[in-house]
C-alpha cells in the first residue's frame, strides 16, 4: 500500500479536514505533504523505562492538530518553526539516533505525518533499524490512522488530557476529545497488549497514557484516572505529570495562569493509589521548570 495516498483526503486525525495535502492545501494543523521537524536528539527526561541509560531517540515534529493555550512547544506546534525534510532524510535521522545508542525512536506529535513516517520506517528498517518505535501523541488520532500503524509501532504514548470536553474546547480548541482519545487508546492497547520490558528495564511493548494535571482541575484529573484504571487495570501504565508551566497564551486564562499546587498533585497521586493503581509514574516537585523545555535549534536535522 502507498500510504502517501492518505494525504489526498486527509483524515489522519479526528478533525477529518479532508483536504488534499498533495496539492498544497492544508487543514487545521497547517501541515503540507512535506515533513517538518525541529529537533532530533537523545532525550533523558521521559519516563524511566523510555529514557533509562542513553536516552530516548526523540524526533520533534512541527505543527499540531491542537491549539493548546498553554503549549510548552508552541514555537514548533503553532508558529511553524522547523525545517522540511524528505522521507529519505527522516529515515536517516532514525538510523543516526540508533547509532548514538538511543533506547528507541520516539515520534513526538506525529499524527499529521503518519504516511511519511511509515515510508521512512520502511526504509530505515530495511537498512538495519531494530530498536522499538514509540508513538507520542495527544490522543486525537483517527482509528484508520492507528490501524495503518499496526506492526510499525511498539509502544504507544498517548495523552488523555481531559475527561470533561468543556476543558478540551476551552484550552485545546478541540471537540469530542474524551470519546476519541479513549477509542484511540483502545486501538493502541489492542495492538500492543500489556507492557513488556527488556532485561535492563526498558519498555519494548505496551501503552503508557500520560495525564498532565492542570491548575484547578483536580476533579477532572480524578475522572481521567478513574476511567483509565477501571478499563485497563494494570495492563497499561499511567503517567501522572506535574510539569505544567503557564506559557504561551495561558496569561489570557487567569485560572491556569499559575503553577500547579503541589498539594493538589499529591492528592491526585494519593487518590490513584487508594483506588488500586500500581502501574504508574509520578514526578518529583521541581519538574515544572523551563530548563526541561527543549531548545528547538534544529539539532540532529
Amino acid at each position: 500500500m502507498n500510504y502517501l495516498e492518505m494525504l489526498s483526503e486527509c483524515t489522519l486525525c479526528a478533525r477529518n479536514c479532508k483536504v488534499n495535502r498533495n496539492t498544497g492545501n492544508v487543514g487545521f494543523c497547517r501541515a503540507t505533504n512535506k515533513v517538518k521537524v525541529a529537533k532530533a536528539c537523545l532525550h533523558v527526561w521521559e519516563e524511566p523505562p523510555i529514557s533509562l541509560g542513553n536516552g530516548s531517540g526523540t524526533v520533534f515534529f512541527c505543527n499540531c492538530n491542537f491549539n493548546c493555550v498553554f503549549c510548552q512547544n508552541h514555537d514548533i506546534s503553532q508558529e511553524s518553526t522547523g525545517k522540511e525534510v524528505s522521507i529519505e532524510r527522516l529515515s536517516e535521522i532514525f538510523l543516526e539516533l540508533q547509532a548514538k545508542k538511543a533506547n528507541n525512536i520516539n515520534l513526538v506529535t506525529p499524527t499529521h505525518y503518519v504516511p511519511q513516517i511509515i515510508e521512512a520506517l520502511k526504509l530505515s528498517k530495511s537498512k538495519g533499524l531494530n530498536i522499538p518505535i514509540l508513538y507520542n501523541t495527544n490522543g486525537y488520532d483517527s482509528l484508520h490512522t492507528l490501524k495503518a500503524l499496526c506492526g510499525y509501532i511498539d509502544v504507544y504514548l498517548p495523552d488523555f488530557k481531559y475527561f470533561n470536553d468543556k476543558y478540551a474546547v476551552k484550552y485545546s480548541k478541540v471537540d469530542n476529545y474524551s470519546y476519541n482519545a479513549l477509542k484511540a487508546i483502545d486501538e493502541m492497547f489492542r495492538q500492543t497488549g500489556s507492557p513488556e520490558f527488556d532485561d535492563k528495564g526498558r519498555i519494548i511493548k505496551g501503552v503508557i497514557v500520560r495525564h498532565l494535571m492542570l491548575p484547578g482541575l483536580l476533579f477532572d484529573s480524578k475522572k481521567v484516572i478513574d476511567t483509565l484504571y477501571n478499563k485497563y487495570k494494570d495492563d497499561i501504565y499511567i503517567s501522572i505529570m506535574n510539569q505544567y508551566i503557564p506559557m504561551f497564551k495561558a496569561c489570557d486564562y487567569p485560572e491556569i495562569n499559575k503553577k500547579l499546587n503541589p498539594k493538589h498533585y499529591d492528592s491526585l497521586v494519593d487518590y490513584a493509589a487508594n483506588i488500586g493503581v500500581k502501574n504508574a509514574f509520578i514526578q518529583d516537585n521541581g519538574s515544572n521548570k523551563l530548563k526541561y523545555v527543549p531548545d528547538f535549534n534544529l539539532d540532529g536535522i
